[in-house]
């Protein structure tokens, strides 16, 4: 098994419009710094299949029979906004999701071949034989992380939360993955109301893991930019996401 991801930016993305900030402006220069709208792609044996779908052209990158299904944590624009690409399409295609009355726009409306099936938290279920635990996290939209098996290799994919609900939390002990893709937009002392993790947190969510690699993602120019100048400050287990890195688990025991 192993995930690419498409993109490891916070909404706005890197660069972000407007701004002037180290960050931004050396991935004005340098696309190996910018940050597309946070999702990824699983692929277990025959299977492929599409965490989130922010990045605009997706679907123009997976044509007709190379996904079995799209898993989507949340409706939020910056996860769905190239679900809207697919309405237009001809076929079908399974999209798996959270309970949410509102969705996205006119999305449950206009689906085109999108097929949206809503999940129940904890309740495991299989695409051909890779399966998937849908989790509940703390954020402004009903949202589900992914905790995906295959082969005996465990990978939870974590975005959008500013806490671990204590059911989660404890689900994730007891399944023990190796790697958790956890999504952290901010640096230590952002203020204002946030619905994301900053650095402070997720190493001390870490640390409740000490088996599990952390990998972050849905990062914001803020933290990108605090990382340049604490280059030092991530535990030995934790490493930044980067847009089109791929986690090969093919060595994982």
């Amino acid at each position: 098994m192993r995930l690419t991801f498409l993109g490891t930016g916070a909404a706005g993305g890197v660069p972000l419009w407007g701004c002037g900030c180290v960050v931004c402006a050396s991935a004005r220069i340098d696309v190996s710094y910018a940050r597309r709208p946070n999702c990824a792609v699983v692929e277990a044996g025959e299977v492929r299949l599409l965490l989130d779908a922010g990045v605009m052209d997706v679907a123009e990158r997976f044509p007709p029979g190379e996904l079995l299904a799209i898993l989507i944590t949340h409706f939020h624009t910056d996860h769905v906004q190239g679900l809207f690409h697919w309405r237009w399409g001809v076929g079908e295609l399974d999209v798996f999701a959270p309970h949410d009355a509102e969705g996205c726009a006119d999305l449950y409306k206009y689906p085109g071949p999108l097929r949206f099936r809503h999940l129940s938290k904890f309740e495991t279920f299989n695409v051909s034989d890779v399966h998937i635990t849908p989790v509940p996290l703390v954020h402004s939209k009903p949202t589900l992380g992914y905790c995906i098996e295959h082969d005996g290799i465990r990978v939870a994919y974590l975005t959008d939360s500013s806490e671990l609900p204590p059911a989660t939390a404890t689900f994730l002990t007891e399944w023990k993955p190796h790697t958790i893709c956890l999504g952290c937009a901010y640096p230590p002392g952002m203020e204002g109301r946030r619905n994301h993790f900053d650095l402070p947190e997720a190493i001390a969510l870490s640390n409740d893991y000490p088996s599990s690699r952390i990998v972050l993602m849905h990062i914001s120019h803020h933290l990108d930019e605090w990382l340049r100048a604490h280059p030092d400050a991530l535990p030995e287990r934790m490493v930044l996401g980067h847009d089109n890195e791929t986690l090969d688990f093919s060595g994982v025991p």
